[in-house]
């Protein structure tokens, strides 16, 4: 397979370009992924009643995350587990199964009395906009089911060390998202919140019959025999032990819990600014601060599956260690950048042609999230560390630290009725700061009681 001799060499030193190639077209899954919600969020702008449109997008996107969050982590899971055929078919079938999940949970919030419960009781979004949610949500019913297919694919192609063709999938998904959205803007009448979701979900299953197409050849390549087996650090799971159904469920469901706290984090960011001041505004304003900080957070996205991916090589974890806090440097760096330059202002003021007053709160937020793409970063770094290690229940523990870290900041700002964007922002760079500290700790906890393990079994020896 193209790129395969050179990723599991077992005698080849790792190299910072070695690194760079591999994460490169990860990167740019992430980049082109992340610029669907501002190319969307700039057509609703050009479009009616474009502030209470784009607040309804922002809850619609929140509730679709969240409901998707199970299956976002099947990447990692295929990365990891995914060896031979037999175990390319559990996770097939434990996938199939995700979806079915998935889709039925969206179905019961999008069309029973479930969504006016959540939407309008629960998080207390203005009737003006929850009217508009609901279409939303029902147009993307599908959406998780084809986010699961795609990612658990996706998770084949990196293991087989070809990350080109998961960035190629996500442009195909971008220009279908365009083509669709500038479609509709152009030729129909359709509300914004409808063109939305028609392009999101026509975009999302672009991709997920591309990477169908595409990972075809591995698929065969496996039926035949091909093992992806490599060898495994001090401490890791031996994958000689045949995979289940059961230690499969287990693996993930850390990981799927991660997700859905982490997604959380996004309908309880709308629950307290439909209760602070300027709620609509804030609502409107609250998008485009996080596709903002999705694009810029981009790069460290990519880090958890190379790091899967690249950590059984000869020196790798010294070398991966280097690259992400050069990374982490580099995208703190293109922040300050963004959020403190002209940059902003033409981004959203000409691009996005967004109201005066959202720039204002849009600006403020992005100043206060300054230090989060970094943060971000060496999360992702450790995550990958322990992911490989298996131990995705450490993972899930520091989403349990970030989750109680915004719960308390955001109650702290509901309390003292402070701006909405403002406590946002500074609950979460707090609550990830705390989650790289908490995993880190942990990770070298890990490393400590296998280094103690191998020098009794060295001592054994003699």
């Amino acid at each position: 397979m193209k790129g395969h001799r050179i990723l599991w060499c077992p005698f080849c030193m790792m190299r910072q370009k070695e690194i760079f190639l591999f994460w490169l077209p990860l990167f740019a899954s992430w980049l082109l992924m992340t610029a669907e919600g501002p190319l969307l969020s700039s057509m609703i702008n050009r479009l009616p009643h474009e502030v209470v449109m784009l607040a309804a997008l922002g809850i619609v996107f929140s509730l679709a995350v969240t409901i998707e969050s199970p299956v976002i982590n099947l990447l990692s899971t295929a990365t990891a587990l995914v060896e031979d055929h037999a175990s390319y078919l559990l996770v097939r079938r434990f996938t199939v199964h995700a979806m079915i999940f998935v889709t039925g949970v969206g179905g019961v919030l999008a069309f029973t009395p479930l969504f006016g419960l959540v939407v309008i009781e629960i998080l207390g979004t203005p009737t003006e906009v929850a009217r508009w949610v609901r279409p939303g949500l029902q147009g993307l019913v599908l959406w998780s089911a084809a986010i699961a297919w795609r990612r658990f694919l996706q998770g084949i192609l990196i293991r087989f060390g070809e990350p080109r063709l998961v960035a190629r999938g996500t442009f195909v998904r971008l220009v279908a998202t365009a083509g669709t959205a500038f479609g509709l803007y152009a030729w129909s009448s359709w509300p914004g919140i409808y063109l939305a979701a028609a392009a999101m979900m026509a975009g999302v299953t672009t991709e997920a019959l591309y990477a169908t197409w595409v990972s075809r050849p591995l698929i065969r390549q496996l039926a035949t025999g091909r093992s992806l087996a490599t060898a495994k650090s001090p401490g890791q799971e031996p994958s000689s032990e045949p995979l289940t159904y059961r230690r499969l469920f287990w693996f993930h469901l850390p990981l799927a819990a991660t997700s859905v706290l982490t997604l959380m984090s996004q309908p309880l960011v709308a629950f307290t600014l439909a209760r602070l001041d300027r709620p609509t505004l804030s609502l409107a304003a609250w998008p485009l601060v996080f596709q903002a900080m999705l694009m810029l957070r981009a790069s460290a996205f990519a880090l958890p599956e190379m790091v899967i991916a690249l950590a059984d090589r000869p020196q790798a974890k010294g070398a991966l260690q280097r690259f992400s806090l050069t990374l982490a440097a580099t995208v703190f760096l293109v922040m300050v950048a963004f959020a403190s330059t002209p940059l902003l202002g033409f981004y959203l003021l000409d691009v996005q042609d967004t109201t005066q007053e959202i720039f204002e709160l849009t600006r403020v937020g992005l100043l206060l999230f300054l230090p989060l793409p970094a943060l971000t970063t060496l999360v992702s770094w450790v995550r990958g560390l322990l992911i490989h290690r298996r131990a995705t229940r450490i993972v899930n523990a520091g989403m349990v630290v970030q989750l109680t870290t915004l719960i308390c900041g955001l109650a702290t700002g509901l309390m003292m009725q402070w701006p909405g964007i403002a406590v946002a922002a500074v609950t979460l760079d707090v609550a990830w700061g705390l989650q790289f500290l908490y995993l880190f700790w942990q990770y070298r906890r890990l490393e400590a009681g296998s280094q103690s393990i191998l020098s009794s079994r060295i001592e054994g020896t003699r």
